[in-house]
Protein backbone atom coordinates (compact mmCIF):
# COMPACT_ATOMS: atom_id res chain seq x y z
CA UNK A 1 0.00 0.00 0.00
CA UNK A 2 1.80 3.03 -1.17
CA UNK A 3 2.18 5.62 1.54
CA UNK A 4 2.21 9.04 1.04
CA UNK A 5 5.39 11.03 2.97
CA UNK A 6 3.98 13.23 6.17
CA UNK A 7 5.90 16.46 6.68
CA UNK A 8 9.32 16.06 8.38
CA UNK A 9 9.77 15.80 12.12
CA UNK A 10 12.76 17.80 13.46
CA UNK A 11 14.25 15.36 15.53
CA UNK A 12 16.92 17.85 17.34
CA UNK A 13 18.67 17.86 14.30
CA UNK A 14 22.22 19.82 14.54
CA UNK A 15 21.05 23.21 12.50
CA UNK A 16 25.32 23.05 12.04
CA UNK A 17 25.36 19.77 10.99
CA UNK A 18 22.59 20.23 8.32
CA UNK A 19 24.11 22.98 6.79
CA UNK A 20 27.45 21.08 6.17
CA UNK A 21 25.49 18.29 5.02
CA UNK A 22 23.47 20.51 2.40
CA UNK A 23 27.03 21.49 1.43
CA UNK A 24 28.19 18.46 1.08
CA UNK A 25 25.38 17.31 -0.77
CA UNK A 26 25.58 20.18 -3.64
CA UNK A 27 29.21 18.84 -3.96
CA UNK A 28 27.51 16.28 -4.66
CA UNK A 29 27.88 13.73 -1.89
CA UNK A 30 26.06 12.01 0.97
CA UNK A 31 26.90 11.93 4.35
CA UNK A 32 26.99 8.63 5.98
CA UNK A 33 25.11 7.43 8.93
CA UNK A 34 27.66 8.23 12.35
CA UNK A 35 26.22 6.76 15.96
CA UNK A 36 25.11 9.89 17.38
CA UNK A 37 23.85 11.59 13.86
CA UNK A 38 27.78 12.25 13.08
CA UNK A 39 29.33 11.71 9.80
CA UNK A 40 32.05 9.32 9.94
CA UNK A 41 32.66 9.46 6.12
CA UNK A 42 31.27 9.95 2.94
CA UNK A 43 29.83 7.82 -0.57
CA UNK A 44 29.75 9.22 -3.73
CA UNK A 45 26.45 9.76 -5.67
CA UNK A 46 26.13 8.47 -8.71
CA UNK A 47 24.13 11.89 -10.30
CA UNK A 48 23.49 15.32 -9.44
CA UNK A 49 19.98 16.74 -8.73
CA UNK A 50 17.18 14.93 -6.55
CA UNK A 51 17.22 11.16 -5.62
CA UNK A 52 14.27 9.16 -5.10
CA UNK A 53 14.59 5.80 -3.61
CA UNK A 54 11.75 3.29 -3.66
CA UNK A 55 11.60 1.30 -0.24
CA UNK A 56 9.77 -2.00 0.15
CA UNK A 57 9.61 -3.99 3.75
CA UNK A 58 6.66 -6.22 5.72
CA UNK A 59 5.13 -5.00 8.74
CA UNK A 60 1.93 -3.35 10.58
CA UNK A 61 1.14 0.28 10.69
CA UNK A 62 3.52 0.58 13.91
CA UNK A 63 6.65 -0.05 12.04
CA UNK A 64 5.31 1.97 8.83
CA UNK A 65 5.25 4.68 11.06
CA UNK A 66 8.77 4.40 12.59
CA UNK A 67 10.54 3.55 9.26
CA UNK A 68 8.81 6.72 7.74
CA UNK A 69 10.00 8.98 10.58
CA UNK A 70 13.51 7.73 10.25
CA UNK A 71 13.23 7.88 6.38
CA UNK A 72 11.97 11.49 6.48
CA UNK A 73 14.96 12.27 9.32
CA UNK A 74 17.42 11.13 6.44
CA UNK A 75 15.96 13.48 4.04
CA UNK A 76 16.05 15.96 6.28
CA UNK A 77 20.00 15.55 6.40
CA UNK A 78 20.25 15.48 2.88
CA UNK A 79 17.45 17.18 1.65
CA UNK A 80 17.57 16.12 -2.07
CA UNK A 81 16.90 12.57 -1.49
CA UNK A 82 13.13 11.45 -1.45
CA UNK A 83 11.66 8.18 -0.65
CA UNK A 84 8.68 6.30 -2.50
CA UNK A 85 7.63 3.70 0.06
CA UNK A 86 5.65 0.93 0.30
CA UNK A 87 4.62 -1.81 2.90
CA UNK A 88 2.33 -4.19 3.33
CA UNK A 89 1.64 -7.21 5.91
CA UNK A 90 3.71 -11.20 6.09
CA UNK A 91 1.37 -12.96 3.89
CA UNK A 92 2.02 -12.47 0.25
CA UNK A 93 5.27 -10.47 0.67
CA UNK A 94 7.61 -12.55 -1.31
CA UNK A 95 4.82 -13.22 -3.74
CA UNK A 96 5.00 -9.49 -4.39
CA UNK A 97 8.50 -9.26 -4.42
CA UNK A 98 8.77 -12.38 -7.10
CA UNK A 99 6.48 -10.05 -9.45
CA UNK A 100 8.48 -7.50 -9.11
CA UNK A 101 11.48 -9.35 -9.44
CA UNK A 102 10.09 -11.31 -12.59
CA UNK A 103 9.89 -7.53 -13.86
CA UNK A 104 12.74 -5.96 -13.21
CA UNK A 105 11.85 -3.08 -11.32
CA UNK A 106 12.36 -4.43 -7.84
CA UNK A 107 12.62 -1.54 -4.96
CA UNK A 108 16.19 -0.08 -4.51
CA UNK A 109 16.02 -1.22 -0.74
CA UNK A 110 14.18 -4.27 0.43
CA UNK A 111 13.52 -5.44 3.84
CA UNK A 112 14.46 -9.93 3.71
CA UNK A 113 14.78 -12.63 6.17
CA UNK A 114 17.18 -15.45 5.93
CA UNK A 115 14.61 -18.13 4.87
CA UNK A 116 14.84 -16.09 1.45
CA UNK A 117 18.72 -14.10 1.32
CA UNK A 118 20.49 -17.35 -0.61
CA UNK A 119 17.52 -18.05 -2.91
CA UNK A 120 17.59 -14.49 -3.86
CA UNK A 121 21.71 -13.78 -3.73
CA UNK A 122 21.88 -17.20 -6.34
CA UNK A 123 19.59 -15.63 -8.71
CA UNK A 124 21.25 -12.13 -8.54
CA UNK A 125 18.64 -10.02 -7.32
CA UNK A 126 20.69 -8.35 -4.74
CA UNK A 127 23.47 -6.33 -4.16
CA UNK A 128 26.89 -7.46 -3.17
CA UNK A 129 27.64 -4.94 -0.63
CA UNK A 130 31.11 -7.18 0.13
CA UNK A 131 33.50 -4.49 -1.40
CA UNK A 132 31.42 -1.75 0.49
CA UNK A 133 32.27 -3.70 3.64
CA UNK A 134 35.65 -3.88 3.11
CA UNK A 135 36.06 -0.87 2.77
CA UNK A 136 34.01 0.36 5.76
CA UNK A 137 31.79 2.51 3.51
CA UNK A 138 29.39 0.01 4.51
CA UNK A 139 30.25 -0.38 8.55
CA UNK A 140 29.58 -4.00 10.47
CA UNK A 141 32.39 -2.92 13.15
CA UNK A 142 29.34 -2.67 15.91
CA UNK A 143 27.54 -5.65 15.05
CA UNK A 144 27.52 -9.05 16.73
CA UNK A 145 29.45 -11.51 14.83
CA UNK A 146 26.73 -13.36 14.86
CA UNK A 147 24.43 -10.67 12.97
CA UNK A 148 27.27 -9.96 10.54
CA UNK A 149 27.09 -13.81 9.25
CA UNK A 150 23.20 -13.80 9.02
CA UNK A 151 24.01 -11.58 5.82
CA UNK A 152 26.35 -13.45 4.55
CA UNK A 153 26.15 -16.17 1.85
CA UNK A 154 28.88 -18.21 0.30
CA UNK A 155 31.49 -15.66 1.99
CA UNK A 156 30.17 -12.56 0.43
CA UNK A 157 28.16 -9.66 2.55
CA UNK A 158 24.33 -9.60 0.65
CA UNK A 159 22.07 -7.92 3.71
CA UNK A 160 22.66 -6.15 6.96
CA UNK A 161 20.79 -6.95 9.90
CA UNK A 162 18.00 -4.76 11.16
CA UNK A 163 17.39 -6.23 13.84
CA UNK A 164 18.20 -9.11 16.38
CA UNK A 165 15.70 -11.84 17.79
CA UNK A 166 15.46 -14.45 19.92
CA UNK A 167 13.48 -17.83 19.91
CA UNK A 168 11.14 -17.35 22.89
CA UNK A 169 8.61 -18.26 24.98
CA UNK A 170 5.35 -16.28 24.99
CA UNK A 171 2.70 -16.72 27.77
CA UNK A 172 -0.28 -15.71 29.44
CA UNK A 173 0.79 -14.60 32.71
CA UNK A 174 -3.13 -13.66 33.97
CA UNK A 175 -3.85 -17.49 33.17
CA UNK A 176 -0.86 -18.84 35.17
CA UNK A 177 -2.22 -16.81 38.22
CA UNK A 178 -6.05 -17.71 37.34
CA UNK A 179 -4.73 -21.10 37.88
CA UNK A 180 -2.17 -21.21 40.27
CA UNK A 181 0.48 -22.11 38.02
CA UNK A 182 3.95 -21.19 38.24
CA UNK A 183 5.46 -19.32 35.02
CA UNK A 184 7.46 -21.03 32.83
CA UNK A 185 11.47 -20.73 32.80
CA UNK A 186 13.84 -19.94 29.86
CA UNK A 187 16.19 -22.62 29.32
CA UNK A 188 14.04 -25.40 30.97
CA UNK A 189 14.69 -29.12 29.34
CA UNK A 190 12.38 -29.98 26.98
CA UNK A 191 10.84 -32.88 29.29
CA UNK A 192 10.36 -30.16 31.65
CA UNK A 193 8.79 -27.69 29.44
CA UNK A 194 6.65 -30.52 28.16
CA UNK A 195 5.71 -31.34 31.84
CA UNK A 196 4.89 -27.60 32.85
CA UNK A 197 2.01 -27.69 30.24
CA UNK A 198 0.86 -30.85 31.32
CA UNK A 199 0.05 -29.38 34.79
CA UNK A 200 -1.64 -26.04 32.88
CA UNK A 201 -4.08 -28.06 31.49
CA UNK A 202 -4.82 -29.96 34.44
CA UNK A 203 -5.25 -27.07 36.12
CA UNK A 204 -7.39 -25.70 33.96
CA UNK A 205 -10.01 -29.20 33.57
CA UNK A 206 -8.92 -28.98 29.94
CA UNK A 207 -10.57 -25.92 28.72
CA UNK A 208 -7.25 -24.71 27.84
CA UNK A 209 -4.16 -26.59 26.75
CA UNK A 210 -0.64 -25.85 28.11
CA UNK A 211 1.44 -25.29 24.95
CA UNK A 212 1.35 -25.30 21.43
CA UNK A 213 1.87 -28.31 19.31
CA UNK A 214 5.38 -27.38 17.60
CA UNK A 215 6.23 -30.68 16.26
CA UNK A 216 5.80 -28.82 12.61
CA UNK A 217 7.63 -25.88 14.01
CA UNK A 218 10.82 -25.51 11.80
CA UNK A 219 12.76 -23.18 14.44
CA UNK A 220 11.62 -25.21 17.47
CA UNK A 221 12.56 -28.52 15.74
CA UNK A 222 16.27 -26.31 15.00
CA UNK A 223 16.97 -25.38 18.27
CA UNK A 224 16.15 -29.10 19.58
CA UNK A 225 18.72 -30.21 16.89
CA UNK A 226 21.17 -28.04 18.43
CA UNK A 227 20.29 -28.29 21.80
CA UNK A 228 22.05 -32.09 20.95
CA UNK A 229 24.78 -31.10 19.21
CA UNK A 230 23.28 -31.24 15.52
CA UNK A 231 22.16 -29.07 12.99
CA UNK A 232 18.67 -28.02 10.56
CA UNK A 233 21.72 -27.96 7.70
CA UNK A 234 25.19 -28.82 7.04
CA UNK A 235 25.61 -26.71 3.58
CA UNK A 236 23.45 -27.16 1.24
CA UNK A 237 21.85 -30.10 2.80
CA UNK A 238 19.84 -31.98 5.77
CA UNK A 239 21.96 -31.93 8.92
CA UNK A 240 19.70 -34.89 10.31
CA UNK A 241 18.69 -37.88 9.93
CA UNK A 242 15.36 -40.24 10.05
CA UNK A 243 16.69 -41.06 13.74
CA UNK A 244 17.05 -37.57 15.18
CA UNK A 245 12.90 -36.62 13.01
CA UNK A 246 11.28 -39.59 14.49
CA UNK A 247 12.75 -38.62 17.87
CA UNK A 248 11.16 -35.28 17.61
CA UNK A 249 7.70 -36.42 16.45
CA UNK A 250 7.52 -38.84 19.25
CA UNK A 251 8.58 -35.98 21.48
CA UNK A 252 5.18 -34.36 20.65
CA UNK A 253 3.20 -37.72 20.15
CA UNK A 254 4.30 -37.78 23.72
CA UNK A 255 2.97 -34.08 24.69
CA UNK A 256 -0.32 -34.34 23.06
CA UNK A 257 -1.46 -37.68 24.91
CA UNK A 258 -0.74 -36.01 28.21
CA UNK A 259 -2.96 -33.34 26.68
CA UNK A 260 0.03 -30.84 27.04
CA UNK A 261 -1.16 -29.28 23.59
CA UNK A 262 -4.60 -28.74 21.78
CA UNK A 263 -6.16 -31.39 19.93
CA UNK A 264 -5.13 -31.92 16.07
CA UNK A 265 -7.88 -30.30 14.25
CA UNK A 266 -7.38 -26.79 16.69
CA UNK A 267 -3.50 -26.92 16.02
CA UNK A 268 -3.56 -26.82 12.19
CA UNK A 269 -5.44 -23.45 12.37
CA UNK A 270 -2.15 -22.03 13.75
CA UNK A 271 0.56 -23.40 11.41
CA UNK A 272 0.90 -20.60 9.67
CA UNK A 273 3.22 -17.68 10.16
CA UNK A 274 0.35 -14.89 11.32
CA UNK A 275 0.46 -13.27 14.75
CA UNK A 276 -3.53 -13.08 14.95
CA UNK A 277 -3.20 -17.19 14.98
CA UNK A 278 -1.25 -17.54 17.28
CA UNK A 279 -2.97 -19.70 20.27
CA UNK A 280 -1.63 -17.67 23.25
CA UNK A 281 -3.68 -14.88 22.14
CA UNK A 282 -6.46 -17.06 20.61
CA UNK A 283 -6.92 -18.56 24.62
CA UNK A 284 -6.31 -21.72 23.08
CA UNK A 285 -3.28 -22.24 25.10
CA UNK A 286 -1.26 -20.41 27.95
CA UNK A 287 2.08 -20.56 26.39
CA UNK A 288 3.58 -20.73 22.27
CA UNK A 289 6.69 -20.30 20.66
CA UNK A 290 7.47 -16.31 18.81
CA UNK A 291 10.49 -14.24 17.82
CA UNK A 292 11.43 -12.19 21.20
CA UNK A 293 10.56 -9.39 18.89
CA UNK A 294 7.19 -10.47 17.95
CA UNK A 295 5.55 -9.55 21.48
CA UNK A 296 4.64 -5.97 21.25
CA UNK A 297 2.57 -7.12 18.54
CA UNK A 298 1.06 -10.09 20.29
CA UNK A 299 0.57 -7.93 23.15
CA UNK A 300 -1.58 -5.90 21.05
CA UNK A 301 -4.19 -8.84 19.77
CA UNK A 302 -4.84 -9.61 23.41
CA UNK A 303 -5.96 -7.70 26.70
CA UNK A 304 -4.41 -10.73 29.40
CA UNK A 305 -0.43 -9.45 30.23
CA UNK A 306 1.87 -11.49 28.33
CA UNK A 307 5.29 -12.57 29.54
CA UNK A 308 8.20 -13.72 27.52
CA UNK A 309 11.32 -16.27 28.41
CA UNK A 310 13.79 -18.38 26.49
CA UNK A 311 13.48 -21.41 24.76
CA UNK A 312 13.38 -24.61 26.07
CA UNK A 313 16.83 -25.93 26.29
CA UNK A 314 20.37 -24.43 27.01
CA UNK A 315 20.94 -20.47 25.49
CA UNK A 316 23.91 -22.05 23.68
CA UNK A 317 21.48 -23.46 20.83
CA UNK A 318 20.16 -20.33 19.99
CA UNK A 319 22.52 -17.67 17.95
CA UNK A 320 22.13 -13.75 17.37
CA UNK A 321 19.67 -14.24 14.79
CA UNK A 322 18.59 -11.19 12.51
CA UNK A 323 15.18 -10.72 13.17
CA UNK A 324 14.96 -9.14 9.28
CA UNK A 325 17.52 -7.63 7.26
CA UNK A 326 18.21 -4.67 4.86
CA UNK A 327 19.58 -5.68 1.22
CA UNK A 328 19.90 -3.47 -1.84
CA UNK A 329 18.13 -4.44 -5.31
CA UNK A 330 21.38 -5.36 -7.68
CA UNK A 331 20.23 -3.37 -10.20
CA UNK A 332 19.74 0.24 -8.17
CA UNK A 333 20.82 3.56 -10.00
CA UNK A 334 22.22 5.01 -6.51
CA UNK A 335 24.00 1.71 -4.86
CA UNK A 336 26.24 4.67 -2.92
CA UNK A 337 23.65 6.36 -1.71
CA UNK A 338 21.53 2.85 -0.97
CA UNK A 339 24.86 1.95 1.12
CA UNK A 340 24.69 5.31 3.31
CA UNK A 341 21.14 4.52 3.62
CA UNK A 342 22.09 1.32 4.98
CA UNK A 343 24.90 2.65 7.31
CA UNK A 344 22.17 5.27 8.84
CA UNK A 345 19.21 2.79 9.35
CA UNK A 346 21.90 0.52 11.39
CA UNK A 347 24.17 2.62 13.04
CA UNK A 348 22.80 6.27 13.43
CA UNK A 349 22.22 6.83 17.31
CA UNK A 350 18.80 8.99 16.46
CA UNK A 351 17.46 6.52 13.71
CA UNK A 352 17.58 3.29 16.47
CA UNK A 353 16.02 5.69 18.67
CA UNK A 354 12.89 6.49 16.78
CA UNK A 355 12.82 3.19 15.31
CA UNK A 356 13.12 1.27 19.34
CA UNK A 357 12.32 -2.65 19.44
CA UNK A 358 9.91 -2.32 16.47
CA UNK A 359 12.41 -5.31 14.39
CA UNK A 360 13.77 -6.51 17.27
CA UNK A 361 17.01 -5.31 19.54
CA UNK A 362 18.88 -2.92 17.36
CA UNK A 363 21.96 -4.54 15.05
CA UNK A 364 24.39 -2.19 16.45
CA UNK A 365 25.49 -3.02 19.94
CA UNK A 366 26.95 0.79 19.88
CA UNK A 367 23.37 1.93 19.12
CA UNK A 368 21.94 -0.50 21.86
CA UNK A 369 23.73 1.47 24.26
CA UNK A 370 23.17 4.91 23.18
CA UNK A 371 19.30 4.04 22.92
CA UNK A 372 19.70 2.90 26.62
CA UNK A 373 16.61 3.78 28.45
CA UNK A 374 14.71 5.44 25.39
CA UNK A 375 12.41 2.43 25.00
CA UNK A 376 8.75 3.54 27.06
CA UNK A 377 6.88 0.46 25.81
CA UNK A 378 6.35 -1.71 28.67
CA UNK A 379 6.74 -5.12 26.26
CA UNK A 380 9.52 -3.47 24.45
CA UNK A 381 11.04 -3.38 27.28
CA UNK A 382 10.54 -6.87 28.19
CA UNK A 383 12.04 -8.33 25.03
CA UNK A 384 14.86 -6.04 25.16
CA UNK A 385 15.18 -7.63 28.79
CA UNK A 386 15.32 -10.86 27.46
CA UNK A 387 17.76 -10.13 24.88
CA UNK A 388 20.35 -8.26 27.29
CA UNK A 389 20.24 -11.94 29.40
CA UNK A 390 21.03 -14.03 26.43
CA UNK A 391 23.73 -11.82 24.73
CA UNK A 392 26.60 -13.73 26.66
CA UNK A 393 25.21 -16.96 26.75
CA UNK A 394 24.20 -17.39 22.85
CA UNK A 395 26.29 -19.90 20.51
CA UNK A 396 27.64 -19.53 17.02
CA UNK A 397 25.30 -18.44 14.39
CA UNK A 398 24.86 -21.31 11.00
CA UNK A 399 24.93 -20.17 7.64
CA UNK A 400 21.65 -18.45 6.34
CA UNK A 401 19.22 -21.65 4.29
CA UNK A 402 20.02 -22.64 1.25
CA UNK A 403 17.95 -22.67 -1.41
CA UNK A 404 14.76 -24.71 -1.30
CA UNK A 405 14.34 -23.85 2.54
CA UNK A 406 10.92 -22.30 2.45
CA UNK A 407 9.89 -25.53 0.74
CA UNK A 408 11.44 -27.80 3.29
CA UNK A 409 9.59 -25.50 5.63
CA UNK A 410 6.49 -26.44 4.27
CA UNK A 411 7.08 -29.78 4.44
CA UNK A 412 8.12 -30.45 7.88
CA UNK A 413 4.67 -28.67 8.53
CA UNK A 414 2.93 -31.25 6.40
CA UNK A 415 4.62 -34.43 8.04
CA UNK A 416 4.00 -33.19 11.35
CA UNK A 417 0.42 -33.11 10.54
CA UNK A 418 0.07 -36.48 8.67
CA UNK A 419 1.90 -37.71 12.16
CA UNK A 420 -0.65 -35.64 14.37
CA UNK A 421 -3.84 -37.09 12.57
CA UNK A 422 -2.55 -40.07 12.16
CA UNK A 423 -2.16 -40.18 8.18
CA UNK A 424 0.61 -41.88 8.71
CA UNK A 425 3.18 -43.49 11.55
CA UNK A 426 6.42 -41.20 12.13
CA UNK A 427 8.88 -43.66 10.78
CA UNK A 428 6.58 -43.59 7.20
CA UNK A 429 6.14 -39.42 7.91
CA UNK A 430 9.97 -39.21 8.25
CA UNK A 431 10.92 -41.54 5.19
CA UNK A 432 8.68 -38.74 2.84
CA UNK A 433 9.61 -35.77 4.40
CA UNK A 434 13.53 -36.74 3.90
CA UNK A 435 12.98 -37.76 0.18
CA UNK A 436 10.98 -34.95 -0.13
CA UNK A 437 12.40 -32.37 1.59
CA UNK A 438 16.62 -33.74 -0.12
CA UNK A 439 14.80 -33.14 -3.44
CA UNK A 440 13.60 -29.51 -2.82
CA UNK A 441 17.41 -28.76 -1.75
CA UNK A 442 18.79 -30.75 -4.67
CA UNK A 443 16.61 -28.55 -7.23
Amino acid sequence: MPVAPPPIDRLSADPGRRRLLTALLGAPLLASGGLAGCSDGAATSTQDGPVELSVFWWGNTRRADRTEKVLRLYSERNPRVTFRVTWQGTDGYYDRLATQAAGGNVPDLIQIDDTMLTEYTQRQIILDLTDRVSDNRLDLRGLPEGLIRSGTVEGRTMAVASGQTHAAVVFNRELLRELRVPEPRGGMTWADYISWAEQVTAAGDGRVAGIMDASGDQRALWLWLRSQGGEFYRGNQLGFGADELVAWFELWQRARKARATPGAALVEQTDGRELTRQPVVTGLTAASFAWSHQLPELQRLTRAELGVVGFPGPPAAQWARASMSWAAFRGTRHPDIVTDLINFLTTNGEAGTVLGHERGLNASLAVRRYTEGSITDPTEKRAAALGATLADQLGPAPAPPPKGNVKVRTLLVAAAESVRVKRAGTRAATTRFLSQANAALAA
